[in-house]
C-alpha cells in the first residue's frame, strides 16, 4: 500500500515493512518483561506515524506516545483509539479536545496543571495527566526544586476531580553510554521523585524512565513500563553496546540510476569539484539530494572511507562529490550499469548499507538519518508477514 499524500512521479521510494515494526515491539516487550510505550512522534521517526502506531499496537505495545497535541489528535482523527500520551504543550494550545479524546497530557509545572484544570472544567471531563520530572537531562520536566509543589498541586487536582494522575516519568541523557555515571544519578533521582510523590499521597498508575537503550541495557530502570522509540523501527539505540536481540530495520530507501557516464583521470565531480577521479571510472547519478533529507555530509572530502555508500548491482558504491539539492553521484568503478538500475541507499539485507552505516559516515545518529528522509520521495508500506501467509 502507498501513502496517498506522497508526491506523484517520485524519483525515490521509502519502503516500510510493518511486519518488522510488529516484530521489534514483540522482541522488546518480551525482553523488558513490562508494558511497552511505543514512541511514534515526528511522523513515526520518518516511517509514518499512523501506520507505525497501528503496527506497534498489533505487536503488543500497550500505549503509543507523541510529542504534540496536534500529533495526538491526528492519530485520533485517523482512527487510533488506544492509550495515547503526549508530552509537550504551549500555553495557547487548546487542550479541551485532547481531554475529550482521552489523551494523557504531560505537565511539567504548577502553571501547566492550572491550565489543564481549566481545560478539564471547560470539557466537563476528568483529564488524564502524567507528570514529567527532570532528573538530569535539563530539558523538559519539572526541576527538582519544584517537585513538592507540583506533586501537591497534582494531588489537590485529583481530590477536586480535575484529573487522574496516570503516570510519572523522566528521560535519560546518556543511556546509550551504559557506563556513564549520569545513568545512576538519574535513576536515583527518579526513585526519589517517586518516593516524594508517594509522600504527597500521589500514586500514579505507571512509572516509566527507560527509553530504547535503557530498556535493553538497564533492567533496573524498567519500572512499570519502557518507552521505546528508535528500537521499534529496528535500529540500534546504543551502537557498540547493544547486544544482538534480533531487531529488524523497518525502512528501506531505494531509487534508480538516472544517468551513467564515464570519467577520465582528472575529471572532477559536483559543486566545488571536491572529488577528482584518479583513474578511469564510471559514475552513476542518483536523483535525490538534500531536498529529500540526504545529508550533505554523506560525502567527506579527503575521507573517502568515511563517505556514505549505496548498493548498486549487488555491490556497495561510495558517494563521490558534494551532495546536491536534487541528486548525488556514486562511483561504479567501471562496472557495467544502465539507467533504471536499482539503487538501495540503506535498509536491511546482505550487501545493503544500514541507516547506522550512513550515520557513522555522516557523523550523526541513526535517528536523524531515518527521521529527516522524505521530501519528494514516496512512501510505500509492505507487510512481509501477510505476504508470507499468502504464498501457497
Amino acid at each position: 500500500m502507498s501513502d496517498p499524500s506522497a508526491p506523484r512521479g517520485a524519483l525515490a521510494e521509502i519502503v516500510v515493512d510493518l511486519a518488522a515494526i510488529r516484530h521489534n515491539v514483540r522482541v522488546l516487550r518480551e525482553l523488558a518483561g513490562v508494558p511497552l510505550i511505543a514512541v511514534v512522534k515526528a511522523d513515526g521517526y520518518g516511517h509514518g506515524m499512523v501506520e507505525a502506531a497501528r503496527a506497534a499496537r498489533e505487536g503488543g505495545a500497550d500505549m503509543v506516545a507523541v510529542v504534540t497535541v496536534d500529533e495526538a489528535l491526528q492519530l485520533r482523527d485517523a482512527g487510533y483509539v488506544g492509550p495515547l500520551l503526549c508530552w509537550l504543550t504551549l500555553p495557547d494550545v487548546d487542550l479541551v479536545r485532547a481531554i475529550e479524546e482521552g489523551v494523557d497530557l504531560t505537565a511539567y509545572s504548577v502553571a501547566e496543571l492550572d491550565t489543564i484544570a481549566a481545560a478539564a472544567e471547560a470539557a466537563g471531563l476528568r483529564a488524564r495527566v502524567q507528570i514529567k520530572v527532570d532528573t538530569g537531562l535539563n530539558r523538559g520536566g519539572a526541576p527538582r526544586a519544584t517537585w513538592a509543589d507540583v506533586f501537591a498541586r497534582a494531588r489537590a487536582g485529583e481530590r477536586e476531580g480535575s484529573w487522574k494522575i496516570t503516570g510519572l516519568w523522566s528521560h535519560f541523557a546518556c543511556s546509550d553510554q551504559p557506563g556513564h555515571p549520569a545513568n545512576d544519578r538519574q535513576e536515583q533521582a527518579f526513585r526519589a521523585a517517586a518516593a516524594l510523590a508517594a509522600d504527597n499521597d500521589l500514586h500514579p498508575d505507571v512509572l516509566h524512565l527507560a527509553n530504547s537503550a535503557a530498556a535493553v541495557l538497564r533492567p533496573s530502570a524498567r519500572f512499570g513500563a519502557v518507552r521505546c522509540g528508535i528500537a521499534i523501527y529496528g535500529l540500534d539505540p546504543a551502537p557498540g553496546s547493544t547486544p544482538d536481540i534480533g531487531l529488524v530495520p523497518a525502512m528501506t530507501v531505494r531509487s534508480e540510476l538516472a544517468m551513467v557516464k564515464e570519467l577520465a583521470p582528472g575529471d572532477a565531480v559536483s559543486y566545488g569539484q571536491r572529488w577528482v577521479a584518479d583513474r578511469p571510472t564510471t559514475m552513476g547519478l542518483v536523483p535525490v539530494g538534500y531536498g529529500e533529507g540526504i545529508p550533505r555530509h554523506a560525502f567527506q572530502q579527503g575521507q573517502e572511507s568515511g563517505s556514505a555508500e549505496v548498493a548498486v548491482g549487488g555491490k556497495r558504491r561510495p558517494i563521490r562529490g558534494t551532495v546536491c539539492m536534487d541528486q548525488f553521484m556514486v562511483d561504479l568503478d567501471g562496472d557495467p550499469a544502465e539507467v533504471g538500475d536499482e539503487v538501495v541507499l540503506f535498509g536491511a539485507g546482505p550487501g545493503v548499507p544500514t541507516a547506522q552505516d550512513w550515520a557513522a559516515a555522516c557523523g550523526t545518529i541513526n535517528y536523524e538519518i531515518v527521521t529527516r528522509i522524505g521530501g519528494r520521495m514516496s512512501r510505500t508500506y509492505v507487510d512481509t508477514d501477510a505476504a508470507a501467509e499468502a504464498r501457497p
